[in-house]
Protein backbone atom coordinates (compact mmCIF):
# COMPACT_ATOMS: atom_id res chain seq x y z
CA UNK A 1 0.00 0.00 0.00
CA UNK A 2 1.63 3.35 -0.88
CA UNK A 3 0.92 6.38 1.30
CA UNK A 4 0.36 9.63 -0.33
CA UNK A 5 1.65 12.34 1.80
CA UNK A 6 2.28 15.25 -0.95
CA UNK A 7 -0.54 17.04 0.46
CA UNK A 8 0.96 17.87 3.95
CA UNK A 9 3.45 20.46 3.61
CA UNK A 10 0.75 22.90 2.17
CA UNK A 11 -1.17 21.62 5.12
CA UNK A 12 1.30 22.37 7.38
CA UNK A 13 1.72 26.34 5.70
CA UNK A 14 -2.46 26.47 5.63
CA UNK A 15 -2.21 25.71 9.49
CA UNK A 16 1.01 27.81 10.50
CA UNK A 17 -0.81 30.67 8.47
CA UNK A 18 -4.44 30.10 10.16
CA UNK A 19 -2.62 30.49 13.60
CA UNK A 20 -0.74 33.44 12.73
CA UNK A 21 -4.13 35.10 12.25
CA UNK A 22 -6.10 33.30 15.46
CA UNK A 23 -2.58 33.59 17.70
CA UNK A 24 -2.19 37.20 17.18
CA UNK A 25 -6.25 37.93 17.61
CA UNK A 26 -6.10 35.29 20.95
CA UNK A 27 -3.33 37.91 22.20
CA UNK A 28 -5.31 40.69 22.70
CA UNK A 29 -8.46 39.50 23.41
CA UNK A 30 -9.97 40.19 26.20
CA UNK A 31 -10.25 38.27 29.51
CA UNK A 32 -7.82 36.09 27.24
CA UNK A 33 -4.71 37.72 26.27
CA UNK A 34 -4.22 39.34 30.05
CA UNK A 35 -0.63 39.91 31.08
CA UNK A 36 -1.67 37.08 34.13
CA UNK A 37 -2.69 34.71 31.88
CA UNK A 38 -0.08 32.23 31.47
CA UNK A 39 1.31 31.87 28.01
CA UNK A 40 0.59 28.30 27.20
CA UNK A 41 -3.24 28.47 28.10
CA UNK A 42 -2.98 30.43 25.25
CA UNK A 43 -1.17 29.21 23.15
CA UNK A 44 -3.65 25.89 23.65
CA UNK A 45 -6.62 28.24 23.26
CA UNK A 46 -5.36 29.56 19.96
CA UNK A 47 -4.54 25.66 18.64
CA UNK A 48 -7.67 24.78 19.12
CA UNK A 49 -9.37 27.58 17.88
CA UNK A 50 -7.07 26.45 14.54
CA UNK A 51 -8.02 23.25 14.72
CA UNK A 52 -11.49 24.32 14.57
CA UNK A 53 -11.41 27.00 12.12
CA UNK A 54 -9.03 25.54 9.69
CA UNK A 55 -11.09 22.92 8.38
CA UNK A 56 -13.88 25.37 6.90
CA UNK A 57 -11.67 27.90 5.36
CA UNK A 58 -8.49 25.30 4.30
CA UNK A 59 -9.91 26.23 0.71
CA UNK A 60 -9.47 29.79 1.06
CA UNK A 61 -5.56 29.27 1.55
CA UNK A 62 -3.54 28.97 -1.52
CA UNK A 63 0.12 28.07 -0.82
CA UNK A 64 2.46 28.18 -3.21
CA UNK A 65 5.24 25.59 -1.88
CA UNK A 66 7.47 27.00 -4.40
CA UNK A 67 8.24 29.86 -2.84
CA UNK A 68 8.97 31.35 0.35
CA UNK A 69 8.83 35.18 -0.15
CA UNK A 70 4.66 34.33 -1.04
CA UNK A 71 4.28 32.54 2.57
CA UNK A 72 6.28 35.27 4.38
CA UNK A 73 3.94 38.27 3.05
CA UNK A 74 1.08 36.33 3.33
CA UNK A 75 1.72 35.17 6.97
CA UNK A 76 2.55 39.05 8.03
CA UNK A 77 -1.42 40.10 6.26
CA UNK A 78 -2.12 37.24 8.57
CA UNK A 79 -0.67 38.78 11.75
CA UNK A 80 -2.09 41.91 10.79
CA UNK A 81 -5.29 41.27 9.94
CA UNK A 82 -5.37 39.29 13.51
CA UNK A 83 -4.22 42.39 15.22
CA UNK A 84 -6.97 44.44 14.08
CA UNK A 85 -9.67 41.98 15.01
CA UNK A 86 -8.22 41.51 18.02
CA UNK A 87 -7.36 45.12 19.42
CA UNK A 88 -11.26 45.96 18.11
CA UNK A 89 -12.21 43.91 20.76
CA UNK A 90 -9.78 44.85 23.34
CA UNK A 91 -10.18 48.65 22.80
CA UNK A 92 -14.26 48.20 24.18
CA UNK A 93 -12.65 47.98 27.48
CA UNK A 94 -11.18 51.37 27.19
CA UNK A 95 -14.94 52.09 27.76
CA UNK A 96 -14.67 51.01 31.25
CA UNK A 97 -11.24 52.66 31.75
CA UNK A 98 -12.73 56.46 30.69
CA UNK A 99 -15.71 55.94 33.04
CA UNK A 100 -13.94 54.99 35.66
CA UNK A 101 -11.58 57.59 35.56
CA UNK A 102 -14.13 59.96 35.61
CA UNK A 103 -16.06 58.64 38.30
CA UNK A 104 -12.76 58.66 40.46
CA UNK A 105 -12.34 62.25 39.55
CA UNK A 106 -15.69 62.96 40.91
CA UNK A 107 -15.49 61.10 43.52
CA UNK A 108 -12.37 62.57 45.14
CA UNK A 109 -10.62 59.09 44.51
CA UNK A 110 -8.26 60.25 41.48
CA UNK A 111 -5.00 59.55 43.85
CA UNK A 112 -6.33 55.88 44.50
CA UNK A 113 -4.30 53.71 42.60
CA UNK A 114 -3.54 49.60 42.36
CA UNK A 115 -2.30 47.45 39.70
CA UNK A 116 -4.72 46.51 37.55
CA UNK A 117 -4.73 42.83 37.08
CA UNK A 118 -5.90 42.45 33.49
CA UNK A 119 -2.66 44.70 32.27
CA UNK A 120 0.23 44.33 34.92
CA UNK A 121 0.44 47.90 35.22
CA UNK A 122 -0.76 51.34 37.68
CA UNK A 123 -4.47 51.75 36.97
CA UNK A 124 -7.21 53.87 38.96
CA UNK A 125 -8.88 51.51 41.52
CA UNK A 126 -12.91 52.27 40.16
CA UNK A 127 -11.26 51.73 36.29
CA UNK A 128 -9.91 48.42 37.16
CA UNK A 129 -13.28 47.34 39.32
CA UNK A 130 -15.23 48.25 36.20
CA UNK A 131 -13.09 46.60 34.24
CA UNK A 132 -13.00 43.30 35.64
CA UNK A 133 -16.33 43.43 36.00
CA UNK A 134 -16.92 44.04 32.56
CA UNK A 135 -14.99 40.98 31.99
CA UNK A 136 -16.50 38.61 34.10
CA UNK A 137 -20.12 39.54 32.27
CA UNK A 138 -18.63 38.86 28.83
CA UNK A 139 -18.03 35.31 29.52
CA UNK A 140 -21.24 35.23 32.18
CA UNK A 141 -23.21 36.41 29.31
CA UNK A 142 -21.44 34.09 26.76
CA UNK A 143 -20.81 37.32 25.11
CA UNK A 144 -17.50 36.06 24.09
CA UNK A 145 -18.45 33.84 21.16
CA UNK A 146 -19.62 36.50 19.52
CA UNK A 147 -15.68 37.16 19.14
CA UNK A 148 -14.90 34.01 17.98
CA UNK A 149 -17.45 34.33 15.62
CA UNK A 150 -16.09 37.50 13.99
CA UNK A 151 -13.35 35.16 13.94
CA UNK A 152 -14.55 33.12 11.71
CA UNK A 153 -16.70 35.44 9.78
CA UNK A 154 -13.18 37.62 8.95
CA UNK A 155 -12.17 35.15 6.15
CA UNK A 156 -15.42 36.45 4.47
CA UNK A 157 -13.99 40.27 4.98
CA UNK A 158 -10.44 39.67 4.88
CA UNK A 159 -9.72 37.04 2.88
CA UNK A 160 -6.36 35.30 2.70
CA UNK A 161 -3.78 37.05 0.12
CA UNK A 162 -5.87 39.73 -1.07
CA UNK A 163 -4.52 42.92 -0.43
CA UNK A 164 -6.41 44.93 2.63
CA UNK A 165 -8.20 48.17 2.36
CA UNK A 166 -5.77 50.36 4.59
CA UNK A 167 -8.40 52.93 4.37
CA UNK A 168 -11.39 50.71 6.08
CA UNK A 169 -8.81 49.27 8.54
CA UNK A 170 -8.66 53.01 9.71
CA UNK A 171 -12.13 53.89 9.49
CA UNK A 172 -12.63 50.71 11.88
CA UNK A 173 -9.48 51.60 14.27
CA UNK A 174 -11.14 55.67 14.28
CA UNK A 175 -15.09 54.12 14.76
CA UNK A 176 -13.24 52.31 17.55
CA UNK A 177 -11.78 54.31 19.51
CA UNK A 178 -14.55 57.22 19.36
CA UNK A 179 -17.28 54.97 20.36
CA UNK A 180 -15.17 53.97 23.34
CA UNK A 181 -14.69 57.58 24.68
CA UNK A 182 -18.24 58.36 24.12
CA UNK A 183 -20.00 55.18 25.36
CA UNK A 184 -17.19 55.89 28.49
CA UNK A 185 -18.70 59.25 29.22
CA UNK A 186 -22.06 58.24 28.84
CA UNK A 187 -21.37 55.58 31.32
CA UNK A 188 -20.35 57.81 33.90
CA UNK A 189 -22.46 61.01 33.06
CA UNK A 190 -24.76 60.42 36.15
CA UNK A 191 -21.38 61.11 38.35
CA UNK A 192 -20.42 64.18 36.18
CA UNK A 193 -23.90 65.86 37.75
CA UNK A 194 -22.97 64.90 40.78
CA UNK A 195 -19.84 66.17 40.66
CA UNK A 196 -20.76 69.56 39.08
CA UNK A 197 -24.02 70.09 41.60
CA UNK A 198 -22.05 69.23 44.47
CA UNK A 199 -19.05 71.21 43.95
CA UNK A 200 -20.88 74.09 43.09
CA UNK A 201 -22.87 73.30 46.75
CA UNK A 202 -19.69 73.34 48.35
CA UNK A 203 -18.67 76.46 46.96
CA UNK A 204 -21.51 78.03 48.31
CA UNK A 205 -21.31 76.76 51.26
CA UNK A 206 -17.53 77.87 51.62
CA UNK A 207 -19.28 81.28 50.36
CA UNK A 208 -21.84 81.26 53.08
CA UNK A 209 -19.59 79.64 56.28
CA UNK A 210 -15.75 80.68 55.62
CA UNK A 211 -14.65 79.11 58.76
CA UNK A 212 -15.72 75.60 57.93
CA UNK A 213 -12.98 73.21 56.37
CA UNK A 214 -15.06 72.25 53.51
CA UNK A 215 -12.50 69.45 52.05
CA UNK A 216 -12.64 67.91 55.36
CA UNK A 217 -16.44 67.64 55.12
CA UNK A 218 -16.94 67.24 51.51
CA UNK A 219 -14.57 64.50 50.58
CA UNK A 220 -16.04 61.84 52.75
CA UNK A 221 -19.64 63.49 51.83
CA UNK A 222 -18.40 62.98 47.80
CA UNK A 223 -17.14 59.26 48.66
CA UNK A 224 -20.49 58.03 50.41
CA UNK A 225 -22.65 59.74 48.05
CA UNK A 226 -20.90 58.63 44.74
CA UNK A 227 -20.58 54.89 45.86
CA UNK A 228 -24.11 54.77 46.43
CA UNK A 229 -25.16 56.21 43.08
CA UNK A 230 -22.63 53.55 41.85
CA UNK A 231 -24.61 50.75 43.68
CA UNK A 232 -28.31 52.40 41.81
CA UNK A 233 -26.89 52.54 38.67
CA UNK A 234 -23.82 50.15 38.10
CA UNK A 235 -26.47 47.60 36.65
CA UNK A 236 -27.64 50.19 34.01
CA UNK A 237 -24.11 50.71 33.05
CA UNK A 238 -22.85 47.48 32.46
CA UNK A 239 -25.86 46.47 30.61
CA UNK A 240 -24.98 49.54 28.28
CA UNK A 241 -21.41 48.36 27.92
CA UNK A 242 -22.46 44.89 27.07
CA UNK A 243 -24.72 45.91 24.16
CA UNK A 244 -21.91 48.31 23.21
CA UNK A 245 -19.55 45.34 23.09
CA UNK A 246 -22.02 43.21 21.19
CA UNK A 247 -22.47 46.14 18.60
CA UNK A 248 -19.33 46.26 18.50
CA UNK A 249 -18.81 42.23 17.44
CA UNK A 250 -21.71 42.34 15.20
CA UNK A 251 -20.22 45.26 12.79
CA UNK A 252 -17.26 42.55 12.62
CA UNK A 253 -19.99 39.82 11.77
CA UNK A 254 -20.67 40.40 7.61
CA UNK A 255 -24.45 39.70 7.01
CA UNK A 256 -25.50 36.22 4.75
CA UNK A 257 -21.80 36.08 4.61
CA UNK A 258 -21.26 39.20 2.59
CA UNK A 259 -18.90 41.73 3.34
Amino acid sequence: MRVDISLLPALAAAFMLAFARIGAMVMLLPGLGESNIPVRIKLAIALLLTLIILPLHRAAYHVDMGSLTPLLVLMVHEIVIGIVLGATARVTLAALQVAGSVIAQQLGLGFVTSIDPTQGQQGLLVGNFLTLLGITLLFATDSHHLVIAALNDSYAIFSPGETMQSGDVAALATRAFTAAFKIGMQLSAPFLVFGLVFNLGLGVLARLMPQMQVYFVGVPLSILAGFLILAVVITAMMGTFLDYFIGVMHDLIPLNGKP
